[in-house]
Protein backbone atom coordinates (compact mmCIF):
# COMPACT_ATOMS: atom_id res chain seq x y z
CA UNK A 1 0.00 0.00 0.00
CA UNK A 2 1.08 3.52 -0.79
CA UNK A 3 -1.06 5.98 1.14
CA UNK A 4 -1.74 9.26 -0.63
CA UNK A 5 -2.93 12.53 0.85
CA UNK A 6 -4.26 15.47 -1.15
CA UNK A 7 -4.54 19.01 0.12
CA UNK A 8 -5.10 22.52 -1.14
CA UNK A 9 -8.71 22.41 -2.24
CA UNK A 10 -11.20 25.09 -1.33
CA UNK A 11 -13.64 27.69 -2.54
CA UNK A 12 -12.44 30.27 -5.05
CA UNK A 13 -14.05 32.76 -7.39
CA UNK A 14 -13.92 32.29 -11.13
CA UNK A 15 -10.59 33.49 -12.48
CA UNK A 16 -8.81 32.64 -9.25
CA UNK A 17 -6.08 30.11 -8.50
CA UNK A 18 -5.47 27.15 -6.25
CA UNK A 19 -2.55 24.79 -5.81
CA UNK A 20 -3.27 21.18 -4.98
CA UNK A 21 -0.66 18.98 -3.36
CA UNK A 22 -0.31 15.22 -3.23
CA UNK A 23 2.10 13.47 -0.92
CA UNK A 24 2.81 10.09 0.60
CA UNK A 25 4.69 8.73 3.56
CA UNK A 26 6.04 5.96 1.33
CA UNK A 27 9.66 6.23 0.26
CA UNK A 28 8.71 4.67 -3.08
CA UNK A 29 6.35 7.52 -4.00
CA UNK A 30 8.94 9.18 -6.24
CA UNK A 31 9.21 6.04 -8.36
CA UNK A 32 5.59 6.27 -9.48
CA UNK A 33 3.89 8.29 -12.17
CA UNK A 34 1.26 10.53 -10.60
CA UNK A 35 -1.96 11.79 -12.08
CA UNK A 36 -4.80 14.05 -11.08
CA UNK A 37 -8.36 13.08 -11.84
CA UNK A 38 -11.59 14.85 -10.96
CA UNK A 39 -15.18 13.93 -10.46
CA UNK A 40 -18.04 16.38 -10.56
CA UNK A 41 -21.46 15.54 -9.08
CA UNK A 42 -23.34 13.11 -11.28
CA UNK A 43 -20.38 12.58 -13.60
CA UNK A 44 -17.67 10.01 -14.05
CA UNK A 45 -14.09 10.42 -12.95
CA UNK A 46 -12.08 12.19 -15.64
CA UNK A 47 -8.39 12.65 -16.34
CA UNK A 48 -6.92 16.08 -15.60
CA UNK A 49 -3.14 15.79 -15.74
CA UNK A 50 -0.28 13.33 -15.31
CA UNK A 51 3.45 13.43 -14.71
CA UNK A 52 5.97 10.64 -14.96
CA UNK A 53 8.29 9.68 -12.11
CA UNK A 54 11.07 12.07 -13.10
CA UNK A 55 8.89 14.99 -14.11
CA UNK A 56 10.17 14.79 -17.66
CA UNK A 57 6.82 13.91 -19.22
CA UNK A 58 3.47 15.55 -18.58
CA UNK A 59 0.00 15.41 -20.08
CA UNK A 60 -3.11 17.53 -19.72
CA UNK A 61 -6.76 17.21 -20.60
CA UNK A 62 -7.73 19.63 -23.33
CA UNK A 63 -10.10 21.38 -20.94
CA UNK A 64 -7.24 22.47 -18.65
CA UNK A 65 -4.35 23.02 -21.06
CA UNK A 66 -2.80 26.41 -20.62
CA UNK A 67 -4.45 26.89 -17.22
CA UNK A 68 -3.16 24.01 -15.09
CA UNK A 69 0.45 22.98 -14.48
CA UNK A 70 1.57 19.72 -12.91
CA UNK A 71 4.97 19.42 -11.26
CA UNK A 72 6.79 17.32 -8.71
CA UNK A 73 9.53 17.62 -6.15
CA UNK A 74 10.83 14.13 -5.46
CA UNK A 75 13.12 15.33 -2.70
CA UNK A 76 9.99 16.38 -0.79
CA UNK A 77 7.76 13.52 -1.96
CA UNK A 78 5.33 16.04 -3.41
CA UNK A 79 3.32 16.43 -6.60
CA UNK A 80 1.55 19.70 -7.28
CA UNK A 81 -1.26 20.85 -9.52
CA UNK A 82 -1.24 24.62 -10.01
CA UNK A 83 -4.67 25.68 -11.21
CA UNK A 84 -5.06 29.16 -12.66
CA UNK A 85 -7.95 30.95 -14.38
CA UNK A 86 -10.38 28.62 -12.68
CA UNK A 87 -13.87 28.24 -14.11
CA UNK A 88 -17.10 27.06 -12.47
CA UNK A 89 -16.88 23.92 -14.61
CA UNK A 90 -13.66 23.01 -12.80
CA UNK A 91 -15.73 22.37 -9.67
CA UNK A 92 -15.18 18.76 -8.61
CA UNK A 93 -13.47 16.48 -6.15
CA UNK A 94 -9.86 16.17 -7.24
CA UNK A 95 -8.00 12.93 -6.66
CA UNK A 96 -4.34 12.09 -7.02
CA UNK A 97 -3.36 8.59 -8.04
CA UNK A 98 -0.14 6.75 -8.75
CA UNK A 99 1.07 3.85 -10.86
CA UNK A 100 4.26 2.26 -12.05
CA UNK A 101 4.84 3.19 -15.67
CA UNK A 102 2.70 5.94 -17.11
CA UNK A 103 -0.91 6.37 -18.21
CA UNK A 104 -3.65 8.91 -18.66
CA UNK A 105 -6.34 6.25 -18.25
CA UNK A 106 -8.22 6.21 -14.97
CA UNK A 107 -8.28 2.40 -15.00
CA UNK A 108 -4.48 2.22 -15.05
CA UNK A 109 -3.92 3.64 -11.59
CA UNK A 110 -3.20 1.50 -8.57
CA UNK A 111 -3.42 3.76 -5.54
CA UNK A 112 -5.74 6.68 -4.87
CA UNK A 113 -6.08 9.46 -2.35
CA UNK A 114 -9.29 10.43 -0.62
CA UNK A 115 -9.81 13.52 -2.73
CA UNK A 116 -10.02 17.24 -2.09
CA UNK A 117 -12.98 19.44 -2.99
CA UNK A 118 -12.50 22.34 -5.37
CA UNK A 119 -15.42 24.72 -5.76
CA UNK A 120 -15.32 27.62 -8.19
CA UNK A 121 -18.04 30.21 -7.84
CA UNK A 122 -19.22 32.37 -10.72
Amino acid sequence: QVPLVESGGGLVQAGGSLRLSCTSSSRTFSAYATAWFRQAPGKGREFVSAINWSGGSTDYADSVKGRFTISRDNAKNMVYLQMNSLKPEDTAVYYCAIKMGYSTNVRGYDYWGQGTQVTVSS
